[in-house]
């Protein structure tokens, strides 16, 4: 593919502190026809870094990952959309297929396959070997409001890419609680204003079968040490999910 030749998509990363990611990101995509950055609140140099990258920045307050995805589609010139996070990077290869989607897509949604990175190891079983988000899609779509689990609300059937994008999402421990914290606290919240509710049973209950459910039933003990630890963590993000919501609604009783 030559320098001249963009595909015809525009992509879209959605960023807060991104300093040590945002410039190897952009410059994964810059066969694209152009990278739309939309940050909030950022304290480090990840504007001035995307910039530099040759992307497009434009900040907005912060209500939903979903919306900030959406307030970055609504300034797309292009048809398609690609939706890229920061700990993500693309190659040529996705650039291939993806020009031949846009030049005639047969669905308004595309699948694509991540390989997931911990710690340097890729994590090839409990459930990651199945991550297949929709990220290319035609910019009449949008995202729905929730906080956590966030999608496209894509009409009809969803095509698949074979075309993988390469997915570390946690540089550290310290990392991953950070995100924790924030996605249980998002997670209950949405839950709640649902109706739903959870009582100390399910605190107690559901990490276990969350663990034994990745770690023994998914195969994760076939990713090692790494395995363990993430169907650990995956457990204890459970416990704090369903331990917030069970706060949440012992809050209001009181």
């Amino acid at each position: 593919m030559s320098a001249g030749e963009p595909v015809d998509v525009s992509v879209v990363i959605a960023v807060r502190d991104e300093a040590a990611n945002i410039g190897p990101c952009v410059e994964s995509v810059r066969w694209a026809r152009e990278v739309i950055v939309v940050e909030n609140d950022s304290t480090d140099d990840t504007v001035d870094r995307a910039l530099r990258a040759g992307a497009n920045v434009f900040s907005n307050p912060f209500t939903t990952i979903g919306q900030q995805r959406n307030a970055a589609i609504a300034r797309a010139e292009s048809g398609w959309i690609l939706v890229v996070d920061a700990d993500e990077r693309a190659s040529l290869e996705l650039a291939n297929e993806i020009r031949s989607i846009t030049a005639d897509g047969t669905h308004d949604a595309y699948r694509i396959p991540r390989r997931n990175f911990f710690f340097g190891r890729e994590i090839r079983h409990g459930g990651w070997e199945r991550d297949r988000p929709v990220r290319l899609f035609r910019s009449v779509l949008r995202y729905n409001a929730s906080r956590v689990h966030e999608h496209v609300d894509a009409p009809g059937s969803i095509g698949d890419l074979t075309s993988p994008l390469v997915h570390s999402p946690y540089a550290s421990i310290d990392q991953y609680f950070e995100k924790l914290n924030r996605y249980s606290s998002w997670w209950a919240e949405d839950r709640f204003e649902r109706g739903k509710r959870a009582g100390p049973f399910d605190v107690v209950s559901r990490p276990p079968v969350r663990f034994l459910g990745m770690y023994v039933l998914r195969g994760g003990w076939m990713d090692g040490a790494a395995g363990a630890v993430l169907a650990s963590l995956a457990g204890a993000s459970v416990m704090a999910k369903y331990a917030r919501l069970w706060a949440l609604h012992h809050r209001d009783r009181r």
